[in-house]
């Protein structure tokens, strides 16, 4: 995921760092330090797709993702 980050937002983004946890099964994404995804409160892993829209909205709002942008689980 973290290689498909930095590829889709090649131009956005520096940098992907993964941190372990003392907490087993926990899976966060930040961005400039604000929670946008917490796999525990979601209910389960979300789809590429959904993370990258997620990540899209702050990092670059105007930006089209081209068949990404399709309706996620999320707004179901």
């Amino acid at each position: 995921m973290a290689q498909e980050f930095l590829t889709t937002f090649e131009e956005d983004i520096r940098a992907v760092t993964l941190t372990p946890s003392e907490v087993n099964g926990r899976y966060t994404i930040h961005v400039n330090d604000k929670k946008i995804f917490d796999r525990k409160e979601y209910g389960g892993f979300a789809e590429i797709k959904e993370l990258k829209q997620l990540i899209r909205d702050i990092v670059a709002p105007e930006k089209d993702l081209g068949h990404t942008d399709s309706k996620t689980r999320r707004e179901s």
